[in-house]
């Protein structure tokens, strides 16, 4: 049985492609799926992906948390789709509350575009299971609002429950506090992140082999776990 896997596009959806593409080459069926509709389409998990939905307007992210597809997104949560928000689709999830705290303007103002190391938190979510914890990574980063904020009681619980799923390495490129990078929920099925894998997928096309840990392809064990993860759930 081949695992699908939908990525939602919504209007302003930059890297919905990317997304589909990296879902192909980590072995699954991509599907594509639409914001204003109520039809997940049978998927086995989810994908939202990066871009300026709806033009940033209000704040990143914060109109497309409340598409009518959002709230079947929520009930797929709840009953624990593995669901993956990229860039902008993490601006999604915590607009929507599927994960807690806030992500605001970069600290300097400005896009900032890059090759970012990280480092894995969380190696026990459906997106994180392949790599090992503590391991060092590379993935493209590019966001203007991806500074990670909460309030202080907010950080440190989720500090605490090990909901840190990745932290930026050597630069905090946007004043994220506690160098954050990405987020779970205390279930381990929707994790949410600033970079962005499905740019660092096959060798050659992501990061500078000089600079990525595994030329290049870091990206691709986020999708490859959440296969691997979904075909064991089935079995």
């Amino acid at each position: 049985m081949t695992t699908r896997i939908g990525v939602i596009t919504f209007p302003g959806s930059l890297d919905d492609a990317d997304a589909r593409r990296a879902v192909r080459i980590a072995g699954a069926e991509p599907v594509a799926l639409w914001h204003g509709s109520h039809d997940l389409d049978g998927v086995d998990a989810l994908v939202l992906p990066g871009g300026f939905s709806y033009g940033d307007y209000l704040r990143a992210g914060a109109i497309a948390a409340h598409a009518p597809i959002m709230a079947d997104v929520k009930s797929a949560a709840a009953a624990g789709m593995p669901i993956l928000g990229i860039c902008n689709g993490f601006q999604m999830l915590v607009e929507a509350h599927l994960l807690p705290g806030g992500l605001i303007r970069n600290a300097h103002q400005q896009f900032i575009r890059r090759d970012q190391r990280l480092r894995v938190e969380n190696a026990d979510t459906a997106w994180t299971s392949q790599f090992a914890p503590e391991q060092e990574i590379v993935i493209p980063l590019k966001n203007a609002d991806g500074g990670y904020t909460a309030d202080a009681d907010t950080l440190a619980r989720i500090e605490g429950e090990g909901r840190v799923a990745f932290r930026y390495l050597g630069v905090n490129p946007n004043g994220s506090l506690n160098d954050i990078a990405g987020l779970t929920n205390e279930r381990g099925n929707v994790v949410g992140l600033m970079p962005h894998p499905e740019h660092a997928v096959e060798a050659g096309f992501g990061p500078d082999t000089k600079v990525a840990m595994r030329s290049g392809i870091d990206g691709l064990t986020f999708f490859t776990s959440a296969v691997s993860a979904l075909v064991a759930s089935a079995a």
